[in-house]
């Protein structure tokens, strides 16, 4: 039975009053705990309010419906706080978690993204986790004494890690079971981790684990109704895909005349509850198993404990195929990446070769600076760009007629 207040926190929960603190040592708030602290950083910052106009799936400028990096974020916390709460976790740090997992994507989504990495190979990559770390840490700057929101250490370390473990045994194990070779720690991640242990060989709290499957539940299902409100599939070729078929066909036999959008709508929510229960059950079954006596016993655990089920996975699996094929490779779509790929590498390029049209501040972040220093402060001014943003600096920098 759903509790109307939260039930004090089980003894695996990560506890605010036992935080590791802060790199900066700062007085404790008097009306906030260290994570509401921390949520509350999050969301004043200039590159959460970012978010607002970043890309989740579509370009900024093709609908007020669909989803951008800030709806999701929003969409994934509220997800989050639900099972922390029916788990009897810390809600806030399940939250911030939520919040800040985005905060390092380039504008145009993935595609961004994977442009930067190749603008970057050779000047120690670009990874946009890593780059959420340089945001929090580095980039963003409210206080004349420290660089950075100067956040707790486990937020910082969920942040980071709600994921997985990033290096060592568990961290090669993990990408060995996916067919991959472990790939070398992000270079914005080892310069913090020099100076500030996150101790990335282990797994992090539940409160980041549970995150994490919330920012799966949130895209998979919010992916597919933006998919079918902008037609790139129909309900139709959704009928025999597991988890969303299913969930379309009940809503329609029990609501046969109600507008499309509303029976879109109710099958997501359908399916986002059935998700949830999912974790909610297999994490219960993997804590019962561990028996964990504290966060501590979480992080040293040999695999997560927040999963979704044996019997899900497959099908949740399937489904992003389908999302994948249907959906991120329409043709649309693809139009759209092809104008951002040649975005963001023509900005690089230019920035990279003629420095003097950066802005000042830019400039002066890059100047007298080896090629690898330089780059860096031209992938994180590329990086916190909006997409409107940069359509609007390619149009000054390449069009010709903006001179007539």
């Amino acid at each position: 039975m759903p509790l109307p207040f939260p039930a004090p926190l089980a003894p695996y929960a990560t506890r605010a009053e036992k935080t590791r603190g802060r790199l900066h040592a700062e007085p404790e708030s008097e009306t906030r705990t260290p994570f509401q602290r921390d949520r509350d950083r999050v969301i004043h910052s200039v590159a959460f309010r970012r978010l607002k106009h970043k890309t989740q799936v579509f370009v900024f400028h093709e609908g007020d419906h669909y989803r951008t990096r800030l709806t999701h974020s929003l969409e994934v916390s509220q997800i989050a706080r639900s099972l922390c709460r029916r788990l009897r976790l810390d809600e806030d740090l399940g939250e911030v978690v939520a919040l800040a997992h985005d905060l390092g994507h380039p504008p145009f989504g993935h595609t961004g993204e994977d442009v930067l990495e190749e603008c970057m190979a050779d000047y120690s990559g670009f990874d946009h986790n890593a780059q959420t770390l340089r945001v929090l840490t580095k980039l963003e700057r409210h206080r004349a004494s420290y660089d950075g929101l100067n956040l707790s250490w486990e937020t910082l370390e969920g942040t980071v890690k709600h994921n997985g473990p990033i290096t060592g045994a568990l961290a090669e194990e993990k990408a060995k079971a996916k067919g991959k070779k472990l790939e070398p720690m992000p270079a914005a991640l080892a310069e913090y981790a020099a100076g500030h242990d996150l101790e990335l060989h282990t797994y992090a709290g539940l409160e980041a684990q549970i995150a994490a499957l919330a920012d799966d539940i949130a895209y998979n299902n919010h992916d597919a109704q933006d998919g079918l409100r902008a037609g790139l599939f129909t309900m139709a070729e959704a009928k025999d895909v597991p988890l969303l078929g299913p969930s379309l066909a009940s809503v329609c036999r029990d609501w046969p005349d109600a507008p499309e959008a509303v029976q879109i709508a109710e099958a997501v929510s359908v399916l986002i509850g059935r998700m949830v229960n999912d974790v909610f059950e297999e994490t219960t079954r993997r804590l019962a198993e561990l028996n964990p006596a504290s966060a501590e016993e979480v992080r040293a655990a040999s695999e997560p404990m927040v999963a979704f089920s044996e019997a899900l996975a497959p099908d949740i699996r399937t489904l992003r195929e389908f999302l994948f094929g249907k959906m991120y490779r329409h043709y649309k779509v693809n139009r759209a990446r092809s104008h951002a790929k040649r975005i963001v590498r023509d900005l690089f390029q230019l920035f990279f070769e003629e420095p003097g049209v950066l802005p000042p501040v830019w400039f002066n972040r890059q100047e007298g600076k080896p090629d690898d220093k330089r780059a860096r402060a031209i992938c994180d001014y590329i990086a916190g760009m909006t997409d409107g943003f940069a359509i609007e600096e390619h149009r000054k920098l390449f069009d010709a007629t903006r001179w007539l």
